[in-house]
């Protein structure tokens, strides 16, 4: 049965992709988000059953006014400052979007009534993987601001969860990647640079294992986790449950496109945006995805860099010279 569901953080790149993908099945939303995206805007005037609504979730009475006009039957939140690098560049303005926000979302929807939130967080709240494949009870020590605060915003959805009778759900992805990416980071610098005809060399990282999801993906993990009746767990690993090294990632881009350059260098360890440390990475264990919510992810990393290149070659091709 088709509900309203409010999507936090809905101009952003994941955000809108939930909300497009949420309208598709029926739903009704509301979608928000500091600045309501010229995207998102165009597609409320086409779509009845789309809202579109500014609002800052560390503006209290902001958040209680979204809830007291629209009145959601659940939540997808995925507003956050995102990103290991931004977040430690802005800190303070992390802890008030991530933590605040959140703290905010939660008290507005124990006063509404409003009983399951679908929180989207991240591999980056587990810090250093212990060992390649890891599952949901592994040790959750974030070493970036990010991950942080995204624990920080879990912890408090347990809380309001015991004390107040919220469904407060984690979603945990990894790293997403797709069609327009917004951060200037791999693979996007990888598959621009290929269709530019130029070579591209990343001098550090190369054997960095990482868990790659395609944002499709992403978002089919997080909508299972909406529409399960009852969960036993709060939170899943919502990934591939494989890790390609940047390497192999390379090497994915240069068979999509004949003639790419594309490598990757050994010397040292990965750092985010050339300058922040990355945790350890591996492969999320995805098994309890698989067997509560009937998550399959469809897409492997050849795949998702395909349709990536696709998508980001119609674009370079349409844009004006």
């Amino acid at each position: 049965m088709p509900k309203k569901i409010l999507v936090t953080g809905a101009s952003g790149w994941l955000g809108s992709k939930i909300v497009e993908t949420l309208l598709t099945r029926g739903d009704a939303v509301v979608a928000t988000d500091i600045n309501v995206s010229p995207a998102i805007a165009a597609l409320a005037t086409r779509e009845q059953r789309l809202t579109a609504v500014a609002a800052d979730l560390g503006e209290w009475h902001q958040v209680m006014r979204l809830f007291e006009a629209h009145r959601p039957d659940a939540v997808i939140h995925a507003a956050a400052i995102v990103g290991v690098v931004q977040a430690a560049d802005i800190p303070i303005k992390t802890q008030r979007v991530n933590v605040e926000g959140s703290i905010n979302l939660f008290e507005a929807m124990r006063l509404n009534g409003v009983k399951r939130v679908v929180h989207i967080s991240t591999e980056e709240t587990y810090g250093d993987f212990l060992s390649p494949v890891i599952d949901e009870e592994h040790p959750q020590k974030p070493l970036s601001t990010y991950g942080l605060t995204k624990l920080a915003a879990e912890h408090f959805g347990r809380v309001y969860s015991r004390d107040h009778g919220l469904e407060c759900i984690n979603v945990r992805t990894c790293w997403v990647y797709g069609p327009h990416l917004p951060r200037l980071r791999m693979p996007r610098t990888f598959v621009e640079a290929a269709l530019r005809g130029e070579p591209f060399h990343q001098p550090d990282g190369g054997n960095l294992a990482v868990d790659q999801v395609y944002i499709d993906d992403t978002v089919a993990g997080a909508l299972l986790a909406l529409d399960k009746p009852k969960h036993t767990y709060d939170a899943y690993n919502i990934a591939t449950g494989v890790a390609p090294t940047l390497r192999d990632t390379a090497e994915a881009v240069n068979r999509a496109i004949p003639g790419a350059k594309i490598t990757v260098g050994d010397s040292g360890p990965y750092h985010h945006g050339g300058k922040v440390l990355s945790a350890v990475k591996g492969a999320l264990d995805i098994s309890r995805a698989r067997t509560e919510l009937g998550y399959e992810p469809r897409y492997d990393l050849q795949r998702g860099i395909e349709a990536t290149i696709a998508a980001t070659r119609e674009r370079m091709n349409s844009a004006p010279s």
